[in-house]
């Protein structure tokens, strides 16, 4: 019996739910964005904004039209912009290198000055920004938008210039590492062997790449015939691979059926790249090593030394350690600087280290502000909506979505959270990098 088809040659079905998505919000949770539509608001307020990722020039694409007569200056030295989202679909081989390169200065609003320098030290005592060049930048109202430091410093013997050869990999220090990740991934694949895939117990940016690595190491295992040859083995600092114990339970399952090996309590402290061996510690400081032909490593995770070090930072607490930013994780203020907030990964916060966070809670942050300066109390509240379309193998994928608590948050009706499907995976491959598009120019 041939399958039913149009003239296109498209089966009907696949037909509807892709207009279905498309007819979706750009990006799940966009509906619980607050209202902007009013006139600018007329300020000379001097507003600095700490970073030029998605959530600073989302910010500041935001504020450049709602706040007439500010003066917005962005801190970063990057000259070129990267759709980190993407890099899993790199280093897994199905886009190339280029899908996940833009220029920075495409982006900036009209009007806003951009000091091409780094960030070295905040003093929200003097409502200061320190470069590293030396300058001591003023403000009325800051915006952190730093990011997370890579702490690879934390693994004896890691050298983040070595990926791609000796069987290292790492998907996390850039399009570089997650080009050279890919070619990694294809010696290894071509004979198998045993895989070591790596996970720390600090927060993590985009905490499904890991898992995404993982599925898709297998997959290709498969595809080119070696899998019988292998075995995969995923080490776990914490006592879990995910931090929403519904998806952490779901992923486990899989990955039991799929012969994916899964240990915790097992920190990666070091590496012998030459010898591709590995030393993990357990929490009672028993080592043991680990041979290797393949292994993917994620960093340890921290704030920035300018916030880590700055009065800005945790100062009791769980994120204390990792110097996160202190905000409120209703407002994205800062708890003790009222005229600082917080956007995207650098937030000491329960969850929400992904674009998808930053989808929902930039045009929370630009509004906010703008209360502030306008003399009001800023008041909307976030949920700690965080998504994670996690990839299952190529063509099928999980869309994950959840809030602080831990809840899931499904937003698009047609897509079941814990069953991986074509559309789900069709989310992540076409249709989120334009979604992801808008939001940094502040249309969404």
């Amino acid at each position: 019996m041939k399958e039913n088809r149009t003239a296109s040659g498209m089966d009907p079905t696949r037909r509807r739910w892709l207009q279905a998505l498309a007819a979706a919000p750009v990006l799940a949770g966009a509906a619980a964005a607050p209202a902007t539509a009013r006139a600018a608001t007329k300020t000379s307020a001097r507003i600095v904004i700490a970073g030029s990722g998605l959530g600073g020039i989302a910010v500041a694409n935001r504020l450049s039209s709602l706040l007439d007569g500010a003066k917005i200056t962005i801190i970063d030295r990057k000259e070129e912009h990267n759709y980190q989202p993407g890099y899993t679909l790199v280093a897994a081989g199905v886009w190339p290198v280029g899908r996940v390169r833009d220029r920075n200065a495409d982006y900036q609003p009209a009007g806003v000055e951009w000091v091409k320098d780094m960030v070295a030290g905040f003093d929200p005592a003097a409502n200061t920004v320190i470069t590293a060049g030396g300058q001591r930048i003023p403000y009325d109202f800051l915006v952190v938008a730093t990011g997370v430091h890579l702490d690879f410093a934390q693994i004896e013997g890691m050298d983040v210039g070595a990926i791609g050869s000796n069987g290292l990999a790492s998907v996390y220090p850039g399009p570089q590492a997650a080009q050279a990740t890919w070619a990694a991934m294809q010696a290894f694949t071509a004979k198998g062997g045993n895989a070591v895939m790596t996970l720390p117990a600090t927060p993590l940016k985009c905490a499904g790449a890991p898992l995404k690595m993982s599925f898709m190491l297998r997959d290709r295992l498969l595809k080119a015939g070696t899998l019988g040859a292998s075995k995969i083995s995923f080490q776990s600092a914490l006592g879990n691979v995910f931090g929403v114990k519904v998806v952490n339970d779901n992923v486990l399952e899989r990955w039991k059926a799929l012969g994916i090996d899964v240990e915790f309590s097992r920190k990666l402290a070091a590496i012998d790249i030459g010898a591709r061996r590995a030393t993990f510690v357990s929490p009672e400081g028993e080592k043991q090593e680990m041979p290797y032909d393949f292994i993917h490593v994620v960093p340890p995770m921290r704030a920035p030394d300018a916030v880590k070090n700055s009065d800005l930072a945790w100062k009791e607490g769980p994120f204390a350690a990792g110097g996160w930013l202190e905000v409120d994780k209703s407002t994205l203020q800062h708890r003790r600087y009222p005229n600082v907030f917080g956007i995207g990964d650098i937030n000491g916060t329960p969850r929400g280290k992904t674009a998808a966070t930053v989808k929902k809670s930039a045009p929370l942050v630009a509004h906010n502000l703008v209360e502030l300066i306008a003399g009001r109390k800023a008041h909307e509240a976030f949920d700690g909506y965080t998504s994670c379309p996690l990839i299952t193998r190529e063509g099928s994928a999980m869309l994950i979505e959840f809030d602080y608590e831990g809840r899931l948050t499904p937003s698009l009706p047609m897509i079941e959270p814990l069953n991986d499907s074509f559309f789900a995976w069709l989310m992540k491959y076409r249709m989120l990098k334009p979604a992801y598009m808008a939001v940094l120019k502040g249309r969404v």
